[in-house]
């Protein structure tokens, strides 16, 4: 049951990613957006290892030490690299660059590396995802092609691919909890030095803690808790073309909240987002089932 599941829980993590941009429009005027990366993962990642540590989860005979470190960098450069592209070629094309990528890189690494080959309902569903996320975007405003930043975007992209294909390997073996309370805690370390060179006082603002407060618990600490929980048994190249819900949740909460407008090719790449979204969903909950009948087969025999 939990197999048929896992897909659900990616998608959900993936809405909570998508409230960032909305949380981030309500943030004060001062906040600079790589701040906002490094205070995300610091009340996402610390109250989360407070939190297993009293509940005794905590176990480190045995910890993947390495893998743990990659993971960490790999979360803390996503942030600076993303939001540095967004800067340099604008939100649209920085957005479809970095998440578009991710899924193709995840199933590439998967491939050459794990010797996973995707299936083929994955690369229909992967491109009709990434046609609508570019759809969606493409609209909102001038493309700048600035190659400094469409490298930080691929490089964004690559981050969150090695991210999750790291992360797929650690939730094998120890508790999604620990593991993203231990990972994300250190991916705040790593970024720390990056509260000691931008102003952080608007932190202290009633709306600036509430912010703070929801990209950390709710945007990071629960998102990427669901988000583990669903790789134990979803494949990582899946999973990352799941997350594609990230830019379409932000899309309708701009619409709905923000009083932003969509032109008619931005719905038509929703559509597209949807039905790619939908069609993985359905392959992996067949394939659960197909495991689940023939484990019942072996039983009866």
């Amino acid at each position: 049951m939990e197999k048929m599941w896992a897909p659900f829980l990616v998608l959900l993590a993936a809405v909570l990613w998508g409230t960032t941009g909305t949380a981030q429009a309500l943030a004060p005027e001062s906040a600079h957006p790589v701040v906002i990366g490094a205070v995300r993962l610091a009340f996402g990642g610390i109250p989360l290892f407070i939190l297993v540590l009293l509940l005794g989860k905590l176990n480190l005979k045995n910890w993947p030490v390495k893998e743990t470190l990659l993971a960490s960098l790999s979360m803390a450069c996503y942030q600076p690299f993303f939001f540095s592209a967004v800067t340099l070629t604008g939100v649209a094309i920085g957005t479809v660059i970095a998440i578009g990528s991710a899924p193709i890189l995840a199933g590439m690494i998967e491939w050459i590396f794990y010797k996973k080959r995707p299936q083929r309902v994955w690369w229909i569903a992967t491109i009709l995802s990434i046609t609508g996320c570019l759809m969606l975007f493409i609209n909102k405003e001038s493309v700048t092609a600035d190659p400094y930043g469409i490298a930080m975007a691929l490089i964004a992209g690559l981050t969150f691919a090695i991210y999750t294909l790291v992360s797929r390997k650690l939730v094998e073996n120890h508790s999604s909890l620990s593991i993203v309370a231990v990972v994300f805690t250190l991916s705040a370390i790593f970024l720390s030095p990056l509260l000691f060179i931008y102003d952080i006082s608007w932190i202290t603002e009633g709306r600036g803690f509430a912010v703070s407060l929801h990209l950390g618990i709710i945007a990071t600490g629960l998102a990427y808790f669901l988000f583990a929980r669903g790789l134990v048994n979803v494949p990582s190249s899946t999973a990352v073309t799941l997350a594609l819900a990230e830019p379409l949740t932000a899309a309708l909460l701009g619409v709905f909240f923000l009083g932003e407008r969509l032109a008619f090719t931005s719905w038509i790449g929703i559509f597209f987002l949807l039905l790619g979204i939908g069609m993985l969903i359905l392959n992996t909950r067949n394939a659960s089932r197909g495991v689940e009948k023939n484990l019942r087969s072996a039983v009866s025999k």
